[in-house]
């Protein structure tokens, strides 16, 4: 008997000094509170090569406010998704670096609350969304607009209107390309060159490239945006 329980006491030793191993070496700490939430699961993530990997998760039962950790080399794009088994999908986006961030949001608009503060690449995305989100809704207006003429079949006015949405487009790349520009030093610039305008004027990416330090062009997005780079001029 007391052989069993000196084992039993080992393995509860080997189990604490891993704990606190793990959080000794994380080196990013999430913040969160979401308002309303009751029970779920929440997990902390990012992207894999092929798939969504989970860094960190904890089950909600009772509590609105919750930690999660990991340990990141660099600044890099996490997740924090919520699982409350239903269809969809809940998730926040949000540039993490070492050190703490901190999630204010709502069960009931969980993606739309967000309120996010960390990072100083954060910071500039914040910036960078915000007016984004303007373009955005500018789209919307014109989408609108659209359906309408369709169904009068204005013809005159359609084409207006989709030649408004092409020059809008045109304003959302180039203010895209500047903010990566005027951000050289931030690895914000070659994440935005890759996820927001992939498809712009190569003349316009590389230029954005170039406008790297060492440092960024060696960062996570700075080699990506630099194999981008690569394979499309030998598709060419």
């Amino acid at each position: 008997m007391l052989k069993k329980y000196t084992v039993l006491g080992f393995i509860m030793l080997l189990m604490i000094s891993l704990s606190c191993e793990k959080e000794k070496e994380a080196n990013f700490t999430l913040n969160a509170k979401i308002k309303g939430l009751k029970k779920g699961v929440v997990y902390l993530q990012k992207d894999g090569d092929s798939t969504i990997i989970d860094l960190d998760s904890l089950v909600i039962n009772g509590q609105s406010e919750f930690t999660l950790q990991t340990t990141i080399d660099e600044p890099i794009l996490l997740y924090l998704k919520l699982f409350k088994n239903d269809d969809d999908e809940h998730y926040i986006p949000f540039f993490a670096d070492k050190g703490i961030t901190e999630i204010n949001t709502s069960l009931k608009n969980f993606n739309y609350d967000a309120v996010v503060k960390g990072s100083k690449q954060q910071d500039l995305l914040n910036e960078y969304t915000k007016v984004m989100a303007k373009f955005n809704d500018q789209n919307l207006d014109l989408i609108e607009a659209s359906l309408n003429a369709q169904k009068n079949g204005d013809s005159l006015v359609l084409d207006s209107l989709n030649r408004v949405s092409e020059t809008l487009l045109k304003r959302k790349y180039s203010y895209t390309i500047q903010f990566a520009l005027n951000n050289k030093d931030n690895i914000i610039a070659p994440y935005l060159a890759l996820y927001e305008i992939p498809s712009a004027n190569p003349v316009y990416i590389d230029s954005v490239y170039n406008g790297l330090n060492d440092d960024i062009k060696n960062s996570f997005y700075g080699k990506k945006l630099g194999d981008f780079i690569d394979s499309r001029t030998t598709s060419n």
